[in-house]
């Protein structure tokens, strides 16, 4: 019988850490953050507003601004989101769905 190596590291890194749930649930909050982040930056580029601009609309600093935007910020709070939508004439939408079911990753 012969074995198939892979030297694809995003399969091998797959592959040993797919099964660990405090991975998983690590990749879940990072997706998270990044999907705000960009939602934030997204709104406020599309209003054509500077991130000073969408401060001083909302209250805030610009530096407070551009943590938001940072995907590996960790800090969002729901009250600094509808400061920011309302300030972008928008409104936040939170929705609670189901887990994906889990995948089984088989190595190659």
């Amino acid at each position: 019988m012969s074995c198939k190596r892979t030297t694809n590291v995003l399969k091998l890194v797959a592959g040993d850490l797919a099964t660990d749930p405090g991975f998983r649930r690590m990749v879940r909050e990072e997706r998270l953050n990044s999907q705000v982040a960009r939602a934030i930056y997204d709104a406020r580029t599309a209003a054509s507003l500077t991130q000073r601009q969408l401060a001083e609309l909302v209250g805030t600093t610009q530096p407070v601004i551009a943590r938001l935007e940072d995907a590996d910020y960790e800090g969002h709070s729901l009250t600094m989101l509808k400061r920011i939508a309302e300030a972008l004439d928008r409104t936040v939408e939170v929705r609670l769905v189901p887990k994906p079911k889990r995948r089984t990753l088989q190595r190659t």
